[in-house]
């Protein structure tokens, strides 16, 4: 399992019943999860103290309970800020698991930038959401600025494409608040797969994809997208707008049954049989302090290339 373990701002305290108990900065929040199924005692100096509470209803969806909470607040990780307001169905604009792929996105373009000297790179990142992965790239980049006071002269041009327009706006939020306001990053409100469609046709190419696709969804025109059924010809779609020499591609997913080997198998028959390189899936997860333990969240595919 690959931990999400760098985290200052952000921990998992503990998890019991169906819930987790969160640190957001110095602000406790306590959130369903259904990967919660044990029932382990709950310490009273950590469970007493909360600043909100959602509740999930049993007809579906649920409300927060606020106990002494401000309206926005932010978090730092490493050299980002994300901006955080609790909002719809337990959310607070982001998943603090995917750290541990930011981790490994801003590696694998460092290692990028250093052996192709001169070379610009081109990431999209697909349901891109408040812009987790659009800013850690984007940051790799603003390291490696050929002019120091020009954000534009960075070697990773990023593509953040999302259906919403409130997500959009959020993710532009974060990069201001990361000092990446002025960094190539081009910001769609668009349906993702229409997107790559028109990008096939214009001839547009990327040297990295990111994507997280929903579980569930509905297009512009009321199309039906199930994961399970829509993940592999949209895996197939993205690669014909990759370059001749992609860097990496990396799928997330956070729906139940899809095991890790299932996007290593995609991606190894979609993306490695073409172009060689590295394959790897497994689970993601947060180390929860109270026990020392992990709670699982979710799963990720990665493909890389070899130098």
């Amino acid at each position: 399992m690959w931990l999400a373990d760098n985290w200052k701002d952000y921990e998992v305290l503990d998890c019991s019943e169906g819930e987790k108990l969160e640190r957001w900065g110095k602000y406790r929040l306590l959130r369903p999860d259904p990967q919660v199924i044990w029932n382990t005692p709950k310490e009273p100096s950590l469970w007493g103290k909360l600043n909100a509470h959602y509740h999930r209803s049993t007809k579906g969806g649920g409300e927060w309970e606020f106990f002494d909470l401000p309206e926005q607040w932010s978090i730092g990780y490493l050299d980002l800020k994300f901006n955080l307001k609790p909002f719809s169905f337990k959310h607070t604009g982001l998943f603090p698991e995917q750290a541990v792929n930011w981790d490994w996105m801003r590696g694998i373009l460092k290692e990028a930038i250093s052996k192709n000297p001169g070379r610009e790179f081109k990431v999209l990142n697909l349901f891109a959401y408040t812009g987790g992965a659009t800013l850690a790239c984007a940051a790799e980049g603003y390291i490696h600025r050929a002019n120091p006071g020009d954000g534009q002269s960075s070697p990773i041009s990023v593509t953040h494409v999302d259906a919403s327009k409130g997500m959009v706006n959020w993710a532009k939020e974060n990069a201001a608040s990361s000092g990446l306001a002025d960094a190539p990053i081009r910001y769609l409100v668009d349906d993702c797969q229409k997107f790559v469609e028109r990008e096939i046709r214009r001839g547009n190419r990327y040297d990295a994809i990111i994507m997280d696709p929903p579980s569930y969804g509905r297009g512009p025109k009321g199309e039906i997208w199930k994961l399970e059924e829509s993940l592999f010809p949209f895996v197939e779609l993205c690669t014909k707008i990759l370059s001749e020499k992609p860097v990496f591609f990396l799928i997330n997913s956070y729906t139940t049954g899809l095991q890790p080997a299932v996007l290593s198998y995609m991606i190894n028959y979609l993306i490695a049989k073409r172009f060689g390189g590295k394959t790897e899936a497994d689970e993601i997860g947060l180390p929860v302090s109270s026990s020392g333990l992990v709670l699982p969240c979710g799963a990720s595919g990665r493909w890389q290339m070899s130098y």
